[in-house]
């Protein structure tokens, strides 16, 4: 019997005037998903803990059995790995954005989602020539605005973040919600010699990256089309020592984003590669559609080549519309995921055994993500149900699910996965 663990990204979300009041899973027609929770036990998901809205990196170690208070150093080397970068102990690495600013305020985080693969992997060239510091670096488009930014040396990692959306509480980044227009500034947060210049280094960063892009001819291009600018490198979430995952064998994963391959890597999982689709125009939910497709159509050639008995499988896009607000979008990924990937599960419900949550939940309204749980499904054809859960809802999950709250770390060994 296979074991199949399925990570719907940002899932869990909450009312919806557009949707009637309902939330996205709620108004989504999921037939062969309801068919599975309408005979699996069901429960309610906080993936780190009940306080803090959790970014993905730590969600998913926690959700694959690796305590994040033990085990995650910062999100920029997991990434870094995950793009194949060369990192040593010691390096610094973070998260970034391409964004865009003028006169002083951040208009947008993500350049309006409108930066093309080509345009991306163009300005990292510019950025890697003409940004002149005193110690070597690497910077790395990866996907859409995405991006890495490595510091080769000996750094410390205890200084904050760039980016007003994702504030560093003790390790982890915590997503933050409201009025996020201003660049923070890069403090060290404590008064080590290394970590003040640590800090100065990614201003200096943040800075010289400005006055390159700002007047590339890309960028001119831009301007001249009515789109956003990506004038500006916004870092986050850093980082100098790469985790040592204790190994979890016998286990396929079939990711699309540089965090999960990080990660997966990381605990020596079979990582299925495959081509994620190159962002050739500027309408990010076109290319995240055909993105949602191609994650699926992999997943299920996986599944059906059965070189592992264990298979993690995560869906990205979902999350995407919640941090845009837009329900009807996220609503259509699911039914997507519906009717291609669970529809082909169902074929297969007798040599399965299945759960099925989420990271965290991304609002639509929120434009974040928050700390609300995630609905959580197990499915054992040899396990007798015993609640009344029979939609995959937020409410059938908190409301009605025998298991009630769990905790991230512990649902592997729970349902026996590891």
């Amino acid at each position: 019997m296979v074991k199949i663990f399925v990570i719907l990204d940002g899932i869990g979300d909450k009312s919806c005037k557009v949707l009637d009041g309902a939330t996205p899973l709620e108004a989504a027609k999921t037939k062969n998903l309801d068919y599975f929770a309408s005979k699996s036990n069901g429960g309610y998901v906080y993936t780190v803990n009940e306080q803090i809205a959790p970014e993905s990196d730590e969600a998913i170690l926690a959700l694959l059995g690796y305590d994040p208070h033990k085990y995650y150093y910062g999100r920029g080397p997991l990434e870094a790995y995950g793009a194949g970068m060369k990192f040593k102990d010691g390096y610094l690495a973070l998260r970034t954005n391409f964004s865009t600013v003028k006169d002083g305020k951040l208009i947008d985080r993500r350049v309006g989602r409108s930066l093309t693969t080509r345009e991306s992997r163009e300005l990292a060239k510019e950025i890697n020539e003409k940004v002149k510091l005193d110690v070597p670096f690497e910077f790395k488009a990866t996907v859409g605005h995405r991006g890495v930014l490595i510091f080769k040396g000996d750094f410390s990692d205890n200084i904050s973040n760039v980016d007003p959306a994702y504030k560093k509480v003790g390790r982890f980044g915590v997503a933050m919600a409201g009025n996020l227009d201003r660049l923070q500034e890069c403090k060290p947060l404590d008064p080590d010699k290394k970590t003040k210049l640590s800090a100065n280094l990614v201003n200096e960063f943040v800075k010289k990256s400005y006055e390159v892009l700002n007047k590339d001819l890309i960028n001119e291009k831009r301007n001249k089309k009515y789109l956003l600018a990506a004038n500006i490198i916004v870092p986050r979430d850093a980082g100098i020592i790469l985790p040592e995952l204790p190994k979890m064998k016998g286990w396929g994963a079939v990711v699309s984003m540089p965090l999960e391959l990080g990660i997966t890597k990381l605990a020596g999982m079979g990582v299925l590669k495959f081509d994620y689709p190159e962002m050739k125009s500027t309408n990010v939910y076109d290319h995240l559609f055909k993105g949602l497709k191609k994650t699926i159509d992999e997943s299920i050639k996986a599944i059906k080549e059965r070189k592992y008995d264990k298979y993690f499988i995560h869906f990205k896009e979902i999350d995407i519309p919640g941090h845009d607000n837009k329900p009807l979008e996220k609503k259509k990924m699911i039914e997507i995921i519906d009717k291609r990937f669970f529809k082909f599960l169902r074929k297969k419900v007798d040599d399965l055994e299945l759960v099925v949550t989420g990271d965290h939940s991304s609002p639509c309204e929120l434009n974040a993500h928050s700390a609300d749980p995630v609905p959580l499904i197990h499915y054992n054809p040899k396990i007798q149900k015993n609640d009344d859960v029979q939609r995959f809802t937020e409410h059938e999950c908190i409301e009605n699910g025998s298991y009630g709250k769990l905790m991230g770390k512990n649902i592997l060994k729970t349902f026996g996965f590891i």
